[in-house]
């Protein structure tokens, strides 16, 4: 029977992942790893959240929650880009001590509810989990999005980010081929095209491969962009030696990319937050 690790089984797991990584890792890299590390099976790291309105494996969430507790007691930490690192207690952390995470968020979480003044503030919130609810809300409308207005809003991402001569073709029988457009990088422009799908769940090395085949001769870079989510052999696939690069961008990533371009997103910084919750009211 297929393992499937709970949330407080991956704290050490992270820690080593980490460890073996460099001290800092994007998120992928640590699912990788540490899933590469417990020798999980495909079927459990692609198996998908039951009922989730996001493109998050079960296994994804639950590593999401191990980092959000290792955050709390100060192990890890996480930059804006989503790149996590050690800090220096999670450094010196020992197994011994990673077993005790859980049991040690719980009770800060009780001592922070006895000081607390009011319902709203004694929620056990962090910021990773308040990011998810965002995104699963967004990933819920564009998935709602027809192929067509999808792909004009990747088109205008693309224009956003520095692409010029942006166009959707979308032609059927185009291997995949929903669009081109042309990104200049300081001397050099390169062509590249691009395929722009609303996938419910994951993305598998199949389709890599089948874009690749149809981006060779026709462009110099190749790009995807999709509501779901990649699997591991589509990662692997996509940087494979020998084989033109495909850059991926799943459904974390788009979401990202809409929230800098406040396209569709909205971000309003908070300077100090008090227990005088009557003075927010109007923010």
């Amino acid at each position: 029977m297929d393992w499937m690790p709970k949330y407080d089984e991956l704290h050490w797991p992270t820690i080593v992942a980490l460890r073996e990584l460099g001290g800092s890792a994007s998120i992928d890299e640590l699912h990788d790893k540490i899933a590469d590390n417990l020798n999980l099976t495909d079927r459990v790291r692609e198996q998908p959240r039951e009922g989730a309105a996001d493109a998050r494996s079960e296994l994804h969430y639950r590593m999401a929650w191990a980092r959000t507790y290792l955050k709390k007691v100060g192990a890890v930490d996480n930059s804006e880009r989503g790149v996590w690192t050690l800090t220096a207690k999670g450094r010196s952390m020992t197994e011994e001590e990673a077993a005790q995470v859980a049991r040690e968020v719980r009770k800060m979480t009780r001592e922070a509810r006895q000081v607390r003044e009011s319902e709203d503030s004694s929620k056990d919130d962090s910021a990773e989990i308040e990011e998810r609810d965002w995104k699963e809300v967004l990933l819920d409308h564009l998935k709602e999005l027809k192929p067509d207005a999808f792909e004009r809003l990747c088109q205008r991402v693309l224009r956003e980010k520095g692409f010029t001569k942006v166009e959707v073709t979308g032609r059927a029988g185009d291997g995949g081929i929903d669009g081109q457009g042309v990104l200049r990088v300081n001397l050099l422009s390169f062509q590249v095209i691009f395929q722009a799908k609303r996938w419910q769940g994951s993305v598998g090395a199949s389709t890599v491969r089948d874009f690749r085949g149809a981006m060779v001769g026709r462009a110099d870079k190749g790009l995807i962009m999709t509501t779901g989510r990649f699997t591991g052999d589509a990662r692997r696939e996509a940087t494979r030696d020998g084989a033109p690069a495909i850059d991926l961008v799943d459904g974390e990533d788009f979401c990202e990319l809409l929230k800098d371009l406040q396209l569709g997103v909205r971000v309003k910084m908070v300077a100090e937050v008090t227990p005088h919750l009557d003075d927010l009211q109007d923010i």
